[in-house]
């Protein structure tokens, strides 16, 4: 095992090398003074820091994200009973459309906040190890919950996990996704639409008050060709290790995945790029109306995402950050494309 270097820290606030010697040393004041505890969540993201600083992630650590939903992500909070829902970024845009809820009438509403982040992980992973559109969700909901990283002891409230994750399949399972293209060239001016349901079919058998229980019928999805055959084609690697230490932020999820992407992209070209706050903000920071917000949140998430993130190399910019190109993707592998059958 290698040691873990040496922080460094940016004269505004970035961490320009891995930041897990800072978080090392508070568990270990807070081991010592045992009147300054420190949070669940810190002490989770210490524990995920240090271990991904010493081991390289093994065959069960990866997971895997499409492109797509890299560069345009799902809402952060509840969009309500609109008709659809939108986010551009550049030139794509990504729709949604809710299925309708049959205790309605009403819609079922949009998958928002980081479950369905933790599910899209998870269906593009599975996706991908099987080669197959069906997917079977667990024999049990507990092991389905433990599978994303979750809690089935929470209990049965509106606000455990049991209870969330149920809603959240159910929104996504029911949404119609399309992302839009602008495409403008010398000549001319086109538009390039991808339309998919999500899943085609689903089951879901699943009792939040009772996760452990076993059900005489599996709950499984069946994903819509299109949606199948968008998240296999160019999925993101990253290390689970680091989703499970974030799993309670979409804006750290977000922009986990945004930097490995990022980081890979401007590895290649060998030199860096400059990232504007105000570009930031418009492509994952909808729920900020103040600039200066986002990027007091944006910088103190990427601190904590750098911690669980070695290879990302962030520098300091006037109006923006610097993605520097000694930076590494979150995870060096690629999926076996014997996968993608």
């Amino acid at each position: 095992m290698k040691p873990p270097p040496q922080a460094r820290r940016g004269e505004r606030g970035l961490v320009h090398a891995g930041d897990v010697g800072l978080f090392k040393n508070l568990l270990e004041q807070a081991a010592a003074a045992k009147t300054v505890p420190l949070s669940p969540a810190t002490a989770k993201m210490v524990e995920a820091a240090v271990e991904i600083h010493q081991d390289a992630p093994e065959l069960e650590d990866l997971a895997y994200l499409a492109r797509e939903l890299v560069q345009c992500t799902l809402p952060h909070s509840d969009p309500g009973q609109v008709p659809f829902w939108t986010r551009t970024n550049g030139n794509i845009t990504l729709s949604i459309v809710s299925g309708v809820d049959p205790q309605g009438p009403r819609l079922v509403g949009y998958p928002y906040g980081s479950i369905p982040r933790l599910l899209i992980f998870w269906i593009t992973t599975e996706a991908l190890r099987t080669a197959s559109r069906i997917l079977h969700l667990g024999p049990s909901y507990a092991s389905f919950l433990r599978a994303l990283g979750l809690d089935p002891n929470t209990g049965g409230g509106k606000r455990s996990d049991a209870k969330r994750v149920r809603e959240q399949t159910q929104r996504l399972f029911a949404a119609s996704i399309s992302f839009i293209q602008s495409v403008k060239t010398p000549t001319a001016e086109g538009e390039r639409r991808l339309n998919m349901l999500v899943a085609e079919a689903s089951e879901l058998w699943w009792n939040p008050k009772q996760p452990d229980q076993a059900t005489l019928w599996e709950s499984w999805v069946e994903l819509g060709q299109k949606f199948f055959d968008t998240i296999t084609a160019a999925p993101v690697p990253v290390d689970v290790r680091a989703l499970r230490a974030l799993k309670r932020s979409p804006l750290a999820l977000d922009l986990y995945a945004w930097a490995t992407y990022k980081a890979l992209s401007v590895a290649r070209r060998g030199k860096p790029q400059f990232v504007p706050w105000r570009g930031l903000m418009a492509q994952f920071g909808a729920d900020y109306s103040d600039p200066k917000d986002f990027k007091k949140k944006a910088q103190e998430t990427l601190r904590k995402i750098q911690a669980v993130y070695p290879g990302l190399k962030l520098g300091d910019a006037t109006g923006g950050l610097l993605v520097l190109p000694t930076s590494r993707p979150a995870v060096g592998v690629k999926p076996p494309r014997s996968s993608l059958a």
